[in-house]
């Protein structure tokens, strides 16, 4: 291992500041994990598969060129089948913690604010992975592959990933969310769609002092007159309690006699009679389109410090999580995961999150270089230079993404090499 290739040590120089020998060293005796002295211990292992991932998870025959040095396809298997899933957990939190330090924007009045959202991945077509993930419905036997559902807790500020879920296809978003919240700390603002709006989620976040911003589900009823009456046919079963502005207003939720099918009894028992909340709904108009209407919840109370034209922004935010997705699915080429063992997929995913959080380091690093929010700084150029950079070269300058506001990003494209 005297000589290794450029694109090695520079993984191992951009490594050292995040994750250093001895956090991976470390990391390993907090999980319990035992090793011997080995040409692949889990430090090389490690800095392997996160070559082997940043180049578009090549084959592992193509490690030994990339790295310079004989890598056995089946040693490097073993390898990375001892290397524990908790060793790469506990990095995938070290690196998000190292942007961690960040302050929030100055309009999101000192919220450290966090994203959720689900993906999905295609897997090998074996037993164990049927059997784990479990794939669409409505295929004829022999086609289609198992999907792992994939539920990602993104800091909306750099995008580090905080933690990803793994969890069988058909599960729906809040069974694995709530399990999200030991990531956040009281005062954290917790970012979804109309799946994760429920009077279970958001009672469950204010009982533990975090809030949450939701787009409400199709099936409530919102009406924003004054006084009006609640609990009849066609009438909204919120309690209405202050009118804060035009589609602005504080009403009062009822805990649902039946228990979600997520929670346990306890913690249906557990969760307070009502709950109070915030009604908004705004417009988002678009030439040539419809006009899009969006009505949200929130747990943001005061009307003052959190003005309607923020609460709006800030959901608007939501939709960065795609992007993030996008860039792990098509940019790093998560789409499609290679492990045939429902142990391995999730390792791999894992370090698909590290190699993503590494990259974002370098554009927040960029980001503040240069003067910009880290979302403007193109991922896609902070890979190549990653890839092409000399061991000790001090990172250049970025590509800078025009602001594009208010951009229409159907989510149907003709083909990919079209964006």
């Amino acid at each position: 291992m005297a000589i290794v290739s450029r694109r090695l040590e520079r993984i191992k120089q951009d490594l050292k500041p995040f994750i250093s020998n001895t956090d991976i060293e470390e990391a390993c005796r907090q999980a319990g994990h035992r090793w011997r002295s080995r040409l692949l211990d889990p430090i090389a292992t490690i800095h392997l598969f996160i070559l082997q991932i940043l180049h578009a998870n090549t084959a592992i025959r193509h490690l030994r060129h990339l790295a310079k040095y004989p890598v056995k396809p089946a040693a490097f298997c073993k390898a990375r089948m001892r290397l524990p899933l908790a060793v790469l957990q506990s990095l995938l939190a070290k690196t998000a913690a190292a942007a961690g330090n960040q302050e929030p924007p100055a309009d999101w009045k000192g919220l450290r604010a966090f994203l959720v959202d689900g993906s999905s991945s295609i897997t090998p077509d074996t037993p164990e992975l049927q059997k784990a993930f479990g794939q669409p419905t409505g295929q004829k036997p022999g086609c289609g592959f198992p999907v792992p559902k994939l539920l990602g807790l993104f800091d909306a500020f750099t995008g580090m990933v905080q933690h990803m879920l793994v969890q069988p296809l058909y599960t729906h978003d809040l069974t694995g969310a709530w399990r999200l919240h030991k990531y956040l700390r009281p005062g954290d603002l917790l970012i979804g769609d109309r799946g994760f709006s429920s009077f279970a989620h958001l009672a469950l976040l204010a009982v533990q002092g975090m809030h949450g911003l939701f787009r409400l589900h199709q099936r409530v009823t919102v009406s924003f007159k004054r006084y009006r009456k609640h609990g009849g046919k066609g009438q909204p079963t919120s309690r209405y309690i202050k009118r804060l502005g035009k589609n602005d207003q504080l009403v009062e939720w009822q805990k649902p006699k039946v228990k979600a099918r997520w929670m346990t009894r306890q913690q249906h028992n557990e969760l307070p009679d009502t709950l109070l909340v915030r009604e908004l709904r705004y417009y988002l108009p678009a030439k040539g389109q419809r006009t899009r209407i969006v009505t949200v919840v929130t747990t943001l109370l005061d009307a003052q410090k959190y003005p309607y034209e923020l609460i709006a922004r800030l959901y608007g935010v939501r939709w960065t999580v795609e992007t993030h997705f996008a860039e792990l699915k098509t940019t790093l080429d998560m789409r499609q995961v290679k492990c045939r063992t429902a142990e391995g997929v999730r390792k791999e995913l894992a370090v698909y999150c590290l190699v993503y959080n590494l990259v974002r380091v370098m554009m927040v690093e960029a980001a503040s270089r240069q003067d910009v929010e880290p979302g403007r700084i193109s991922f896609v150029d902070t890979v190549r230079w990653v890839l092409s950079a000399d061991p000790g070269e001090p990172l250049c300058e970025l590509i800078v993404n025009p602001h594009r506001a208010d951009r229409h990003e159907p989510r149907v494209i003709k083909d990919l090499k079209d964006t």
